[in-house]
């Protein structure tokens, strides 16, 4: 199961942090049992009978919010460096709509210039909502993921909706649950959400808090996610 050659240890390295910081020594120590054995060089198989396993001590060893933080604090983040215009804007300005205005305009760019889609493509993206920015509405931000970038443009031609939901996600644990039928609980999903957490954490410099909404784990189209931004005083 190979994604990028250091994906699994990165990962777990990731998530054993994360579980000490927020469940403590012991949890962290329980959760983790096994993971040793795992690489780069694991058959798809290993890593989905013991991520399946992780999960299921995780649920069983603390409450729901805390296995939510544990995933989310395990995301991949944007880069910060592409984050900081929109952060000084927002230091600046206190202007949260402009701010989002940037961040869609900076979305935007990536699918014409980085990914190169096709207009129509780019077209259906935005009109969906999908991306980076999300939909604004008051101090929410409702973000629905894109599918894996080098995926997306298979994944707009192909009608399928099982093959769509295994181009979709990004991580590659759920792509190989997805294409072997078999199962993860959605609180895995939270990882995905810690990548929109980061970036209204950076911009904002306060954290805020994500809930996921739909996922394709959970056998849903899409993956959305809300994210909660701390109330703003007029």
């Amino acid at each position: 199961m190979m994604e990028t050659l250091d994906f699994e240890r990165a990962w777990l390295a990731k998530f054993s942090t994360c579980l000490d910081e927020a469940a403590g020594e012991e949890t962290r120590q329980q959760v983790m049992a096994g993971s040793a054995a795992l690489s780069a060089q694991s058959s798809s198989e290993e890593v989905i009978a013991w991520t399946q396993g992780a999960m299921e001590r995780l649920g069983m060893l603390v409450d729901e919010g805390t296995a939510s933080q544990v995933m989310a604090c395990c995301a991949c983040q944007y880069p910060k460096q592409g984050l900081q215009a929109a952060r000084q804007a927002y230091e600046e300005t206190g202007d949260l709509v402009a701010v989002h205005r940037m961040l869609q305009a900076q979305f935007e760019a990536f699918l014409r210039n980085s990914l190169e889609l096709k207009e129509e493509h780019v077209e259906e993206v935005v009109s969906r909502g999908w991306g980076l920015a999300g939909i604004l509405d008051g101090d929410r931000i409702f973000a629905t993921k894109i599918p894996k970038s080098g995926y997306l443009a298979a994944y707009m031609e192909e009608s399928d909706p099982e093959k769509r939901r295994q181009y979709y996600c990004h991580c590659p644990r759920v792509r190989e649950v997805l294409e072997t039928h078999e199962s993860l609980p959605v609180t895995y999903c939270y990882c995905g959400a810690g990548f929109y957490k980061g970036i209204w954490e950076e911009i904002l410099r306060e954290p805020v808090e994500v809930e996921v909404l739909e996922s394709v784990l959970g056998g849903d189209e899409v993956c959305s996610i809300a994210v909660y931004l701390p109330m703003r005083t007029q």
